[in-house]
């Protein structure tokens, strides 16, 4: 096993002036961001289109590496790294599209495909694979082709091969934006599971809705951190996320029109069924 980086914490990420520019780029998709994510907490990343939130979900898990400044993945400099075993168990990452990342001829074997390459003995590579099967509600797809599964089951099947390799944090970059509603609100039941039972969980979403019940949310702008702070501090303010080009949350905006013409509502409230509440209370 590779060495940690002295005094880096194990269930950390910790991104430490982070700077990435593609090649033949006139500007950097992010600049001097500083941040720290902590295991066992759910973040909600949002950001208009090329405002950097891809970029760093990639640079979390060493798949690409800072080209200034660095990323340290539960210990693990990433720009050392980014190829080893360490990075790729501690950090794991599911992409939009799921059809990117399915390699295997069933699903079964699509999810010990990750714990196979950690080179573990059989015997855990399948207690892991049932596991994960289980956890993500597919093992009654374990004999299926993966390429013949709608697109909410692929992604769970996606997520099932992340959850087998244990890691301390699933990224997720943007994966229920080619979802249906049932398959979206599945994925996020699975991801709270995830974080209840101690990952940190890293959504990349455009759905503001989703973010709700982040323990953090983070926007960037421009390649920088715009806005960090709790659902109700950062999406409870329709105006300054319009400024971001975020549409706001519909109910966030009829709050802001009732605080307006002098109603006094609690802090925080995000969802129709909190206001319908309050309206009734």
């Amino acid at each position: 096993m590779t060495p940690m980086v002295s005094g880096a914490p194990p269930g950390i990420i910790s991104v430490e002036g982070l700077t990435y520019v593609y090649e033949g780029a006139d500007s950097p998709a992010l600049e001097e961001i500083n941040i720290e994510f902590s295991r066992g907490k759910s973040y909600a990343l949002l950001g208009r289109n090329g405002s950097g939130k891809s970029t760093l979900a990639r640079c979390l898990n060493g798949l690409i590496v800072p080209t200034a400044g660095r990323v340290v993945s539960c210990g693990h400099d990433t720009s050392r790294e980014a190829l080893s075993n360490e990075v790729a168990r501690s950090v794991a990452l599911v992409f939009q599209n799921p059809d990117t990342q399915l390699v295997g001829a069933t699903v079964e074997e699509e999810v010990a495909f990750g714990p196979e390459n950690l080179g573990l003995p059989s015997d855990r590579i399948r207690a892991r694979v049932d596991e994960a099967m289980e956890r993500a509600g597919v093992t009654d797809l374990a004999e299926r082709q993966p390429h013949r599964l709608s697109q909410g089951q692929k992604q769970l099947v996606a997520i099932a091969g992340a959850i087998a390799m244990e890691p301390d944090f699933l990224v997720s970059d943007e994966s229920t934006s080619m979802l249906d509603y049932s398959s979206r609100q599945r994925v996020l039941e699975l991801f709270e599971e995830l974080r209840s039972s101690g990952m940190g969980i890293i959504h990349v979403t455009h759905f503001l809705e989703e973010a709700v019940t982040a323990d953090e949310v983070v926007v960037l702008e421009s390649g920088a951190v715009a806005e960090r702070g709790s659902p109700s501090s950062v999406l409870g303010n329709p105006e300054r996320l319009r400024a971001l080009g975020l549409e706001p949350l519909p109910v966030s905006v009829v709050t802001r029109e009732l605080e307006r013409i002098g109603h006094r509502l609690p802090r925080g409230v995000l969802t129709a069924g909190e206001l319908v509440a309050w309206l009734y209370a």
